[in-house]
């Protein structure tokens, strides 16, 4: 088969391009600095949900104890379990912006330039 004269040859495919991204050094790292981020806290957020609801279960007389007035122990960890939600989605949010957002988005407007037809000209300013 012959191409037709004033054609580009045809490129890689998509599907090529994306695995060749996913095997890329520079998208290991985003997934390496997610992961070293996302597993830790999951599994304290998890163990410390576990273990209130362990001491609510096998504690009723330490979960009972009052702390302040009508206030006792189970409820003080019970808004802890609230107040550790929040600080963790701030620190997500904040790990994110910090250490993965700037090497994601290099990475996904690369991506976007590699996917692009060969005949169309980059418009560069990588929206930096």
């Amino acid at each position: 088969m012959s191409q037709v004269s004033g054609e580009p040859p045809p490129g890689p495919s998509a599907a090529e391009i994306y695995l060749e991204v996913h095997r890329s050094a520079a998208f290991r790292e985003v997934r390496r600095r997610y992961r070293r981020f996302v597993m830790p806290a999951a599994l304290a957020f998890l163990l410390w949900y576990l273990a209130y609801v362990v001491a609510a279960t096998t504690a009723p007389a330490l979960m009972a104890r009052p702390v302040a007035g009508a206030v006792n122990v189970a409820m003080v960890a019970g808004l802890g379990q609230f107040l550790t939600t929040f600080l963790l989605t701030w620190a997500y949010a904040r790990h994110a912006r910090l250490r993965r957002d700037r090497a994601a988005l290099d990475l996904r407007w690369d991506t976007q330039e590699m996917t692009r037809g060969a005949g169309q000209p980059a418009t560069g300013g990588r929206g930096r």
